[in-house]
Protein backbone atom coordinates (compact mmCIF):
# COMPACT_ATOMS: atom_id res chain seq x y z
CA UNK A 1 0.00 0.00 0.00
CA UNK A 2 1.42 3.43 -0.60
CA UNK A 3 0.65 6.74 0.69
CA UNK A 4 0.62 10.11 -0.56
CA UNK A 5 1.14 12.42 2.40
CA UNK A 6 1.47 16.34 3.96
CA UNK A 7 0.07 19.37 5.72
CA UNK A 8 1.00 21.09 8.76
CA UNK A 9 0.16 18.88 12.09
CA UNK A 10 -0.81 20.41 15.52
CA UNK A 11 -3.04 19.24 18.53
CA UNK A 12 -2.62 16.35 21.24
CA UNK A 13 -2.00 12.67 20.48
CA UNK A 14 -2.03 9.43 22.81
CA UNK A 15 0.74 7.32 21.19
CA UNK A 16 0.25 3.37 21.47
CA UNK A 17 1.16 1.18 24.54
CA UNK A 18 4.91 0.18 24.99
CA UNK A 19 5.79 -2.91 22.71
CA UNK A 20 9.20 -3.41 24.57
CA UNK A 21 7.22 -3.57 27.69
CA UNK A 22 4.43 -5.86 26.27
CA UNK A 23 6.68 -8.08 25.19
CA UNK A 24 7.96 -8.67 28.76
CA UNK A 25 4.89 -8.86 30.77
CA UNK A 26 3.11 -11.37 28.25
CA UNK A 27 6.45 -12.95 28.70
CA UNK A 28 6.89 -12.79 32.60
CA UNK A 29 2.79 -13.66 32.90
CA UNK A 30 2.95 -16.91 30.76
CA UNK A 31 5.47 -18.32 32.63
CA UNK A 32 3.94 -17.87 36.17
CA UNK A 33 1.42 -19.86 38.25
CA UNK A 34 -2.00 -18.56 38.07
CA UNK A 35 -3.77 -16.49 35.45
CA UNK A 36 -3.25 -12.55 35.28
CA UNK A 37 -4.57 -9.62 32.90
CA UNK A 38 -2.42 -7.11 31.07
CA UNK A 39 -4.02 -3.71 30.19
CA UNK A 40 -3.17 -3.19 26.70
CA UNK A 41 -5.45 -0.66 24.82
CA UNK A 42 -4.09 -0.95 21.43
CA UNK A 43 -1.93 -3.78 20.09
CA UNK A 44 0.32 -4.03 16.84
CA UNK A 45 1.99 -7.22 15.20
CA UNK A 46 4.95 -7.76 16.96
CA UNK A 47 2.97 -7.85 20.17
CA UNK A 48 0.41 -10.27 18.41
CA UNK A 49 3.28 -12.52 17.44
CA UNK A 50 4.74 -12.77 20.56
CA UNK A 51 1.39 -13.74 22.35
CA UNK A 52 1.03 -15.97 18.91
CA UNK A 53 4.21 -18.02 20.15
CA UNK A 54 3.76 -18.52 23.98
CA UNK A 55 0.18 -19.96 22.89
CA UNK A 56 2.21 -22.37 20.86
CA UNK A 57 4.60 -23.31 24.09
CA UNK A 58 1.33 -24.40 25.73
CA UNK A 59 -0.26 -20.98 27.22
CA UNK A 60 -3.44 -18.87 26.59
CA UNK A 61 -3.94 -15.65 25.71
CA UNK A 62 -6.91 -13.84 24.65
CA UNK A 63 -6.98 -10.44 23.50
CA UNK A 64 -10.22 -8.37 23.98
CA UNK A 65 -11.59 -4.92 24.76
CA UNK A 66 -8.02 -3.76 25.64
CA UNK A 67 -7.26 -6.64 27.82
CA UNK A 68 -4.98 -9.77 27.26
CA UNK A 69 -6.41 -12.59 29.50
CA UNK A 70 -2.98 -14.80 29.74
CA UNK A 71 -3.56 -18.41 31.47
CA UNK A 72 0.30 -19.39 31.96
CA UNK A 73 1.99 -22.27 30.55
CA UNK A 74 1.30 -25.83 30.10
CA UNK A 75 4.23 -26.53 28.08
CA UNK A 76 3.47 -28.49 24.36
CA UNK A 77 6.01 -29.99 22.64
CA UNK A 78 7.00 -29.63 19.62
CA UNK A 79 5.23 -26.77 18.68
CA UNK A 80 5.69 -24.21 15.94
CA UNK A 81 6.15 -20.63 16.70
CA UNK A 82 5.94 -18.28 14.19
CA UNK A 83 7.77 -14.53 15.06
CA UNK A 84 6.55 -12.76 12.30
CA UNK A 85 9.27 -10.06 11.84
CA UNK A 86 9.65 -9.77 15.56
CA UNK A 87 13.65 -9.52 16.54
CA UNK A 88 12.02 -9.71 20.36
CA UNK A 89 9.82 -12.41 19.84
CA UNK A 90 12.68 -14.91 18.33
CA UNK A 91 15.44 -14.09 20.66
CA UNK A 92 13.52 -13.85 23.91
CA UNK A 93 11.68 -16.66 23.11
CA UNK A 94 14.23 -19.25 22.07
CA UNK A 95 16.15 -18.90 25.53
CA UNK A 96 12.93 -19.42 27.02
CA UNK A 97 11.69 -22.65 24.95
CA UNK A 98 15.38 -24.05 25.70
CA UNK A 99 14.30 -24.07 29.79
CA UNK A 100 10.89 -25.11 29.06
CA UNK A 101 12.12 -28.46 27.67
CA UNK A 102 9.72 -27.61 24.59
CA UNK A 103 11.74 -28.93 21.25
CA UNK A 104 9.80 -26.08 19.32
CA UNK A 105 10.81 -24.87 16.11
CA UNK A 106 10.83 -21.34 15.10
CA UNK A 107 10.01 -19.77 11.89
CA UNK A 108 9.94 -16.18 10.84
CA UNK A 109 9.31 -13.52 7.43
CA UNK A 110 10.89 -9.65 6.28
CA UNK A 111 14.76 -9.59 7.00
CA UNK A 112 14.59 -11.81 10.38
CA UNK A 113 15.71 -15.35 8.80
CA UNK A 114 19.14 -13.22 8.19
CA UNK A 115 19.18 -11.24 11.35
CA UNK A 116 21.84 -12.41 13.62
CA UNK A 117 21.80 -15.32 15.81
CA UNK A 118 24.87 -17.14 16.29
CA UNK A 119 26.40 -15.63 19.17
CA UNK A 120 23.26 -16.33 21.50
CA UNK A 121 23.00 -19.76 19.69
CA UNK A 122 26.55 -21.21 20.66
CA UNK A 123 26.00 -20.01 24.45
CA UNK A 124 22.66 -22.35 24.15
CA UNK A 125 24.60 -25.25 22.54
CA UNK A 126 27.48 -25.46 25.78
CA UNK A 127 24.64 -25.89 27.63
CA UNK A 128 22.06 -28.57 26.68
CA UNK A 129 20.67 -27.51 23.30
CA UNK A 130 21.30 -28.47 20.18
CA UNK A 131 19.77 -26.85 17.20
CA UNK A 132 18.61 -27.71 13.50
CA UNK A 133 19.17 -25.15 10.68
CA UNK A 134 16.32 -26.23 8.16
CA UNK A 135 17.25 -23.26 5.25
CA UNK A 136 21.26 -23.28 3.82
CA UNK A 137 22.66 -19.75 4.99
CA UNK A 138 19.86 -18.22 7.16
CA UNK A 139 18.86 -18.42 10.67
CA UNK A 140 15.26 -20.02 10.07
CA UNK A 141 13.55 -21.67 10.34
CA UNK A 142 15.37 -22.88 13.58
CA UNK A 143 14.90 -26.14 15.58
CA UNK A 144 16.15 -26.32 19.03
CA UNK A 145 16.41 -29.86 20.99
CA UNK A 146 17.16 -30.17 24.54
CA UNK A 147 16.73 -28.96 27.86
CA UNK A 148 18.84 -25.51 28.93
CA UNK A 149 20.82 -26.07 32.36
CA UNK A 150 22.11 -22.84 34.31
CA UNK A 151 25.78 -22.64 35.02
CA UNK A 152 28.09 -19.99 33.74
CA UNK A 153 27.45 -17.93 30.36
CA UNK A 154 29.32 -15.57 28.27
CA UNK A 155 27.68 -13.28 25.86
CA UNK A 156 28.89 -10.65 23.46
CA UNK A 157 26.97 -7.57 24.47
CA UNK A 158 27.78 -5.46 21.58
CA UNK A 159 25.55 -6.76 19.26
CA UNK A 160 22.27 -7.53 20.86
CA UNK A 161 20.83 -6.76 24.28
CA UNK A 162 17.77 -9.28 23.33
CA UNK A 163 20.71 -12.03 23.87
CA UNK A 164 20.88 -10.82 27.01
CA UNK A 165 16.93 -10.41 27.79
CA UNK A 166 15.97 -13.76 26.69
CA UNK A 167 18.80 -15.70 28.96
CA UNK A 168 17.10 -12.92 32.09
CA UNK A 169 14.08 -14.64 31.17
CA UNK A 170 14.96 -17.86 31.25
CA UNK A 171 17.87 -18.81 33.29
CA UNK A 172 15.54 -18.25 36.61
CA UNK A 173 13.54 -21.46 35.88
CA UNK A 174 16.78 -23.16 35.41
CA UNK A 175 18.04 -26.25 37.51
CA UNK A 176 20.63 -24.52 39.37
CA UNK A 177 22.57 -20.87 39.68
CA UNK A 178 23.43 -19.15 36.80
CA UNK A 179 25.96 -16.19 36.10
CA UNK A 180 25.79 -14.47 32.51
CA UNK A 181 29.24 -12.54 31.58
CA UNK A 182 28.74 -9.78 29.19
CA UNK A 183 31.51 -8.58 26.95
CA UNK A 184 32.57 -5.88 24.62
CA UNK A 185 29.89 -3.50 26.31
CA UNK A 186 26.55 -3.56 26.96
CA UNK A 187 24.44 -1.48 24.04
CA UNK A 188 20.85 -0.49 24.21
CA UNK A 189 21.76 -1.41 28.25
CA UNK A 190 18.24 0.99 28.82
CA UNK A 191 16.20 -2.97 27.59
CA UNK A 192 18.39 -4.82 30.37
CA UNK A 193 17.07 -2.06 32.89
CA UNK A 194 13.37 -2.63 31.52
CA UNK A 195 13.88 -6.10 31.60
CA UNK A 196 15.15 -6.25 35.28
CA UNK A 197 11.97 -4.15 36.18
CA UNK A 198 9.86 -6.33 34.54
CA UNK A 199 11.43 -9.49 36.11
CA UNK A 200 11.39 -7.80 39.73
CA UNK A 201 7.42 -7.03 38.82
CA UNK A 202 6.96 -10.76 38.36
CA UNK A 203 8.56 -11.54 42.01
CA UNK A 204 12.21 -12.81 40.53
CA UNK A 205 15.56 -12.23 41.64
CA UNK A 206 18.24 -10.79 39.06
CA UNK A 207 21.51 -8.95 40.40
CA UNK A 208 23.37 -7.54 37.98
CA UNK A 209 26.90 -6.35 38.95
CA UNK A 210 28.82 -4.91 36.30
CA UNK A 211 29.15 -6.49 33.03
CA UNK A 212 28.06 -9.71 35.49
CA UNK A 213 24.12 -10.41 36.07
CA UNK A 214 23.71 -13.32 38.66
CA UNK A 215 20.71 -15.55 38.73
CA UNK A 216 18.64 -17.91 40.91
CA UNK A 217 17.54 -20.88 39.79
CA UNK A 218 14.05 -22.76 40.49
CA UNK A 219 12.43 -19.30 41.12
CA UNK A 220 8.65 -19.08 39.98
CA UNK A 221 7.24 -15.66 38.49
CA UNK A 222 4.00 -14.40 39.84
CA UNK A 223 3.13 -11.46 38.42
CA UNK A 224 -0.04 -9.18 40.04
CA UNK A 225 -2.78 -10.43 38.75
CA UNK A 226 -3.80 -6.85 36.72
CA UNK A 227 -0.72 -5.09 35.04
CA UNK A 228 -0.71 -2.06 32.79
CA UNK A 229 1.66 -1.54 29.96
CA UNK A 230 2.78 2.20 29.53
CA UNK A 231 3.08 4.64 26.73
CA UNK A 232 5.47 3.64 24.37
CA UNK A 233 8.38 6.15 23.87
CA UNK A 234 9.42 4.81 20.52
CA UNK A 235 6.22 5.60 18.92
CA UNK A 236 5.91 9.55 20.97
CA UNK A 237 9.26 10.23 19.62
CA UNK A 238 8.05 10.94 15.98
CA UNK A 239 5.19 13.69 17.10
CA UNK A 240 7.77 15.28 19.22
CA UNK A 241 10.07 15.64 16.48
CA UNK A 242 7.00 16.81 14.53
CA UNK A 243 6.48 19.37 16.88
CA UNK A 244 9.34 20.82 16.54
CA UNK A 245 10.09 21.06 13.48
CA UNK A 246 6.80 21.90 12.58
CA UNK A 247 4.61 24.66 12.89
CA UNK A 248 2.54 24.30 15.52
CA UNK A 249 2.83 22.52 18.71
CA UNK A 250 1.72 19.03 19.53
CA UNK A 251 1.04 17.79 22.80
CA UNK A 252 2.31 13.73 23.48
CA UNK A 253 -0.36 12.74 26.18
CA UNK A 254 0.75 9.28 28.26
CA UNK A 255 4.02 9.57 28.44
CA UNK A 256 6.33 8.64 31.84
CA UNK A 257 9.23 10.65 32.02
CA UNK A 258 10.88 8.84 34.84
CA UNK A 259 10.18 5.28 32.19
CA UNK A 260 12.87 2.96 32.11
CA UNK A 261 12.35 3.40 28.35
CA UNK A 262 16.02 4.36 26.48
CA UNK A 263 14.23 6.07 24.15
CA UNK A 264 12.82 8.89 26.33
CA UNK A 265 16.07 10.65 25.91
CA UNK A 266 14.75 11.86 22.25
CA UNK A 267 13.85 14.85 24.86
CA UNK A 268 17.30 15.28 25.74
CA UNK A 269 18.69 14.64 22.09
CA UNK A 270 16.24 16.96 20.98
CA UNK A 271 17.24 19.59 23.65
CA UNK A 272 20.92 18.96 22.63
CA UNK A 273 19.88 20.25 19.23
CA UNK A 274 17.59 23.40 20.51
CA UNK A 275 14.41 22.00 20.88
CA UNK A 276 11.66 23.58 23.06
CA UNK A 277 9.78 20.69 25.03
CA UNK A 278 8.17 21.20 27.43
CA UNK A 279 6.15 19.38 30.10
CA UNK A 280 2.92 20.54 31.46
CA UNK A 281 -0.30 18.85 32.96
CA UNK A 282 -2.15 18.12 29.94
CA UNK A 283 0.99 16.29 28.84
CA UNK A 284 4.40 16.64 26.80
CA UNK A 285 4.47 19.98 24.76
CA UNK A 286 6.92 19.94 21.43
CA UNK A 287 7.22 23.51 20.52
CA UNK A 288 8.10 25.22 16.95
CA UNK A 289 11.98 25.34 17.24
CA UNK A 290 14.99 26.60 15.52
CA UNK A 291 17.31 23.18 15.47
CA UNK A 292 21.13 23.09 15.63
CA UNK A 293 23.41 20.17 13.79
CA UNK A 294 24.54 18.57 17.11
CA UNK A 295 26.84 15.57 17.94
CA UNK A 296 24.36 12.70 19.19
CA UNK A 297 25.90 9.56 21.00
CA UNK A 298 22.91 6.82 19.87
CA UNK A 299 24.76 3.67 21.43
CA UNK A 300 21.59 3.47 23.52
CA UNK A 301 19.00 4.89 21.62
CA UNK A 302 19.09 3.14 17.95
CA UNK A 303 15.81 3.37 17.15
CA UNK A 304 15.68 6.94 17.47
CA UNK A 305 18.62 7.34 14.97
CA UNK A 306 15.49 7.33 12.14
CA UNK A 307 12.95 10.48 13.64
CA UNK A 308 16.27 11.75 14.45
CA UNK A 309 17.57 11.98 11.44
CA UNK A 310 14.52 14.35 9.97
CA UNK A 311 15.25 17.03 12.82
CA UNK A 312 18.25 16.86 11.79
CA UNK A 313 17.51 17.12 8.16
CA UNK A 314 15.48 20.34 9.23
CA UNK A 315 18.46 21.42 11.76
CA UNK A 316 20.64 24.81 10.72
CA UNK A 317 24.41 22.83 10.13
CA UNK A 318 25.67 19.33 10.21
CA UNK A 319 24.33 16.89 12.72
CA UNK A 320 26.50 13.64 12.97
CA UNK A 321 25.16 10.19 14.94
CA UNK A 322 27.95 7.74 16.62
CA UNK A 323 27.34 4.28 18.02
CA UNK A 324 24.70 3.76 14.88
CA UNK A 325 26.16 0.55 12.93
CA UNK A 326 24.12 -1.95 14.51
CA UNK A 327 21.02 -0.01 12.60
CA UNK A 328 22.36 -2.25 9.49
CA UNK A 329 20.49 -5.40 10.96
CA UNK A 330 17.45 -3.99 12.31
CA UNK A 331 13.93 -4.44 10.19
CA UNK A 332 16.30 -2.64 7.21
CA UNK A 333 19.56 -1.65 6.62
CA UNK A 334 18.50 1.73 8.59
CA UNK A 335 21.41 3.49 7.47
CA UNK A 336 21.06 3.02 3.85
CA UNK A 337 17.41 3.24 4.40
CA UNK A 338 17.52 6.61 5.66
CA UNK A 339 20.46 7.96 3.05
CA UNK A 340 17.42 6.67 0.31
CA UNK A 341 14.85 8.45 2.22
CA UNK A 342 16.59 12.00 2.86
CA UNK A 343 18.22 11.82 -0.76
CA UNK A 344 14.28 11.65 -1.77
CA UNK A 345 13.62 14.96 -0.58
CA UNK A 346 17.00 16.51 -1.71
CA UNK A 347 19.28 16.32 1.72
CA UNK A 348 22.29 15.16 1.70
CA UNK A 349 23.98 12.32 4.04
CA UNK A 350 26.87 10.63 4.87
CA UNK A 351 27.33 6.85 6.03
CA UNK A 352 30.22 5.76 7.88
CA UNK A 353 31.55 2.49 9.51
CA UNK A 354 29.46 3.57 12.76
CA UNK A 355 28.47 7.14 12.01
CA UNK A 356 25.71 8.58 10.07
CA UNK A 357 26.11 12.31 9.43
CA UNK A 358 23.15 14.54 8.01
CA UNK A 359 23.56 17.72 6.16
CA UNK A 360 20.70 19.90 7.02
CA UNK A 361 18.44 21.97 4.35
CA UNK A 362 15.47 22.78 2.92
CA UNK A 363 13.75 19.23 2.33
CA UNK A 364 11.73 18.95 -0.90
CA UNK A 365 9.41 15.66 -1.71
CA UNK A 366 11.34 14.94 -5.22
CA UNK A 367 10.20 10.73 -5.86
CA UNK A 368 8.27 8.39 -4.15
CA UNK A 369 9.95 7.36 -0.48
CA UNK A 370 10.81 3.59 -0.11
CA UNK A 371 10.10 2.45 3.28
CA UNK A 372 12.16 -0.42 2.67
CA UNK A 373 9.42 -2.54 4.54
CA UNK A 374 10.73 -1.12 7.98
CA UNK A 375 8.14 0.43 10.14
CA UNK A 376 10.18 2.86 11.42
CA UNK A 377 11.53 4.51 8.09
CA UNK A 378 7.88 5.00 6.63
CA UNK A 379 7.07 7.10 9.45
CA UNK A 380 9.67 9.11 9.46
CA UNK A 381 8.94 9.63 5.92
CA UNK A 382 5.85 10.66 7.09
CA UNK A 383 6.92 13.12 9.62
CA UNK A 384 9.79 14.89 7.16
CA UNK A 385 6.41 15.74 4.72
CA UNK A 386 5.19 18.00 6.72
CA UNK A 387 7.94 20.67 6.46
CA UNK A 388 8.64 19.42 2.88
CA UNK A 389 7.63 21.29 -0.59
CA UNK A 390 5.11 19.43 -2.35
CA UNK A 391 3.40 15.43 -1.47
CA UNK A 392 5.00 12.94 -0.88
CA UNK A 393 3.91 9.24 -1.71
CA UNK A 394 5.60 6.50 0.73
CA UNK A 395 6.04 2.87 -1.10
CA UNK A 396 4.77 0.20 1.34
CA UNK A 397 3.40 2.27 4.19
CA UNK A 398 1.30 -0.36 5.57
CA UNK A 399 4.42 -1.74 7.36
CA UNK A 400 3.61 0.53 10.24
CA UNK A 401 1.68 -2.18 11.72
CA UNK A 402 4.50 -3.87 12.79
CA UNK A 403 4.83 -1.01 15.76
CA UNK A 404 2.11 1.21 15.49
CA UNK A 405 -1.13 0.13 13.15
CA UNK A 406 -3.02 3.45 13.69
CA UNK A 407 0.29 5.68 13.08
CA UNK A 408 -1.53 7.53 9.51
CA UNK A 409 -5.57 8.00 11.61
CA UNK A 410 -3.34 10.02 14.40
CA UNK A 411 -1.18 11.42 11.46
CA UNK A 412 -4.62 12.81 10.06
CA UNK A 413 -6.09 13.34 13.25
CA UNK A 414 -3.29 15.83 13.63
CA UNK A 415 -4.53 17.62 10.18
CA UNK A 416 -2.30 15.81 8.11
CA UNK A 417 -3.67 14.80 4.31
CA UNK A 418 -3.59 11.50 3.38
CA UNK A 419 -4.25 11.03 -0.33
Amino acid sequence: MNRKVNGILQGTVTPPPSKSQAHRLLICAALGKRPCTIACNSVNDDITATARCLNALGARIEYSGGLFSVTPVKVQKGGTLDCGESGSTLRFLLSVAAVLGADATFTGGGKLPTRPMSALCEALEQHGISFTRHAEGLELPLSCNGTLSGGSYTLPGNLSSQYLTGLLFALPLAAGNSEIEITGGLTSASYIDMTIDALRKARIAVEKRGDICFVAGNQEYSLPSNIEVEGDWSSAAFWVVAGVIGKKPITIKGMDLGSLQGDRCIIDHLRAMGAFIEPTAEGIVAHPSQLFGAELDCADTPDLVPILSVAAAAAQGETLFLHVGRLRYKESDRLAAMKAVLASFGITSVVGEDTFKVVGGEPVAQSPVDSFGDHRIAMSAAVLSTIAAGVTEIMGAECVAKSYPSFFDDFAALGGNLY
